[in-house]
This record gives C-alpha cells, sequence and structure tokens, in this order.
C-alpha cells in the first residue's frame, strides 16, 4: 500500500497529538486524530483521560459539516466496541468521512481489525500501515499488555561510565546532572506505575513521585518486599497508598500495611522470594501498560535474569569512580561472550553532562 507524502504529514500531526496524551490515557491508549478536507485540516484532537471522549469523536467535534468527504488520520484503529464511550468507527460512518488512514490496527481482542472492517463495509475507504512503527513505539505497553498479558517494563538506571551506582559506602545523590534527572521525571510520569525493591528504600528513602516535571497523575507505586521490611517511616508509606509485593510469611506486618491503606500481595515463588514473573502478568490484569523500575543493582539483576525486562533506561555520568563502587545488575559471571545478554540500541543523545541510552534486550 502506498501513501503519499501529504498522508505522511496529517499521520505525523495525529502522532504528534497523540503524544499529549502520554501522561494522561492510562489504561487506555495514546491516540490521536486529524480530519482533512480538500487538503486542509478541518478537525483534530486527541484522546485525554479513559472515559472521557476518544481523539476521532473530538475531531468531529471540531469539523462538524466539514468532516463529510473528509480524511481521518488516526494513530489506531477506531474502536468498533461499546466501553465507557460509543464506537468510534460508527461516529466516522455518521459523519459521512470518505477515508479513514489508521496507523496500526488496535491489539485488543475487542477491536482487532472489527473497526476497519466496519468502516469498509459502508464504502469508506479504510487503510492501515502508515507510520505503524512510530505508533506501537507510542503505545508500547498497551501493546504489551494486550498481546503478551503483562506491561512493557522499563528499567531506569543512571551510572558512571565504569558502570557504578553508587560509591562503596552507599552514596550515589547526585552521579548525573539535573537535566538527566529532569528526563528521568519525565519517564516516570508516562508510566502507569513506578517499582522499586526494599534494598532501594533502605539506602536510599525515595519517594517515587513525579517532582520535577509537571503531572497530573501521579502513578501507582510498587515495592518488592519479600519479608514486608518497609519500615514504618520510610517516605515511601507517605501520601497515596501503595502496592507491596511480598513472599509472604508475615501476616501481623500485612494487617498493619493493610490497615494503613496499602495494598499487600503474595507471590511467593519456589525460592521463597517474590515470583517477579506473576507479579507483571497481574499488574498486567489490573490495566497497567508501563512499569517503570528504578531499583538496586539485585533487583535489577533479578529481573533481568528472569526475563521481565523489556528496555533499559540508561544515564551515563562522564565519572570515573573504581572497582569497589557498586555495580549496576547482580549477575551471575559468564565463562564465554557469546552467554553476554545482548541488546540492540533504540537512541542515544546527550542531556547536559551526561547520556541517555535506551535499549532493549535482543530476547524482547
Amino acid at each position: 500500500m502506498t501513501f503519499s507524502a501529504a498522508d505522511h504529514a496529517a499521520m505525523a500531526r495525529a502522532l504528534a497529538l497523540a503524544e499529549q496524551g502520554l501522561d494522561t490515557t492510562t489504561p487506555n491508549p495514546r491516540v490521536g486524530c486529524v480530519l482533512v478536507r480538500d487538503g486542509v485540516i478541518v478537525g483534530e484532537g486527541w484522546h485525554q483521560r479513559a472515559g472521557e471522549p476518544h481523539a476521532e469523536i473530538h475531531a468531529l467535534r471540531m469539523a462538524g459539516e466539514a468532516a463529510r468527504g473528509a480524511t481521518a488520520y488516526v494513530t489506531l484503529e477506531p474502536c468498533s466496541h461499546f466501553g465507557r464511550t460509543p464506537p468510534c468507527a460508527d461516529a466516522l460512518v455518521d459523519a459521512g468521512v470518505a477515508r479513514v488512514v489508521a496507523a496500526m490496527e488496535d491489539p485488543n481482542p475487542l477491536v482487532a481489525g472489527r473497526g476497519l472492517a466496519r468502516l469498509r463495509a459502508t464504502s469508506i475507504i479504510a487503510e492501515s500501515g502508515l507510520m505503524e512503527a512510530q505508533a506501537r513505539d507510542l503505545n508500547i505497553g498497551f501493546v504489551s499488555r494486550m498481546t503478551r498479558g503483562r506491561p512493557w517494563v522499563r528499567l531506569k538506571a543512571a551510572s558512571t561510565l565504569d558502570g557504578k551506582t553508587a560509591l562503596e559506602n552507599g552514596v550515589s545523590q547526585w552521579i548525573t546532572g539535573e537535566a538527566a534527572r529532569r528526563d528521568g521525571h519525565r519517564w516516570r510520569a508516562r508510566a502507569c506505575a513506578v517499582l522499586t525493591g526494599i534494598g532501594t528504600v533502605r539506602e536510599d528513602n525515595p519517594q517515587l513521585t513525579v517532582r520535577a516535571v509537571p503531572c497530573e497523575r501521579q502513578p501507582l507505586r510498587i515495592l518488592v518486599d519479600a519479608r514486608l521490611a518497609i519500615p514504618s517511616t520510610a517516605r515511601l508509606l507517605a501520601g497515596p497508598p501503595i502496592l507491596i509485593a511480598t513472599a509472604g510469611g508475615n501476616p501481623a506486618r500485612e494487617a498493619e500495611l493493610r490497615a494503613a491503606g496499602h495494598e499487600v500481595l503474595p507471590l511467593p515463588n519456589a525460592a521463597g522470594k517474590v515470583d517477579l514473573p506473576q507479579l507483571f502478568r497481574a499488574l498486567g490484569e489490573r490495566g497497567l501498560n508501563e512499569i517503570h523500575v528504578e531499583a538496586g543493582f539485585k533487583l535489577n539483576g533479578s529481573l533481568l535474569r528472569e526475563g521481565c525486562v523489556d528496555e533499559l533506561l540508561l544515564y551515563l555520568a562522564p565519572l570515573l569512580v573504581g572497582d569497589a563502587a557498586q555495580g549496576l545488575f547482580n549477575l551471575a559471571p559468564l565463562s564465554a561472550l557469546d552467554q553476554a545478554l545482548r541488546l540492540d540500541i533504540r537512541d542515544l543523545r546527550q542531556l547536559g553532562d551526561d547520556f541517555r541510552l535506551l535499549a532493549r534486550p535482543r530476547q524482547a
């Protein structure tokens, strides 16, 4: 299927609109829509929050009668089912659009091609696949949850150039500069949840909230704490309730935490630790699309070893601190290089004095 330069320009605009809902649409996907008639944009919009009108509805309302005979560019196949809002495919039909171009089909089994089929059944020209890679990356967590039953897990860490996250005495603030730290908060803001481990709580006592950038929706905070060793004075327990994944075996502490409003989720594995793959399956069932991990080298290593990491977000500072300092990942020693975890580099850019590397394990 061949798309014109004008098609590409209109879809690029729709993707830019969709990105405006980056922090707010969860658990729904981020979607933008542009209506073009006679080469002129007559309507546009994006999905802002779950339960509110979808992108197509905003665009149709803006266009009014000008939508008749127009082409609709949508970053995701229009929905065909009744959810919290009526089907967008029906709204496009009723508005009299002549053509619909979707960047990608909706992986939601409730849609999965039915929206495009609904349009074609009314003689509307319906196409898909324009700038699909960009649309898929924009909704990588939603796609993951719909196709794999679990969220997209992005592990963030900051280290020196020799791969150290803290000095031998535990001091780690601040390895990276202000620009990198602010960027890290942007990634927090887009996530459905921020996850850490008990080791990080003991060492850094983090809040795990979005503070350095504007954010109207704070992500859920999740703690992996097999023995429920979190102290009552931990800053993580302040503010909205958190979700604590545990291996069980401490009913009294469980009761205390639940009485304080927090949710405790026992998920023991055979080794008496938290079953990490099962945790992410449970988070997928709750409608969480993207999980942002900020943990220590032990939990980081466990997540990698158990195949739970889909993407690495690494900030590298131009510092060298020596072998005795703490490393990034607690991984088993290798005897051959072909045993190493291979990464595909997706992005590399400089932020102030630091570098940001975005990479994905090849099996992901």
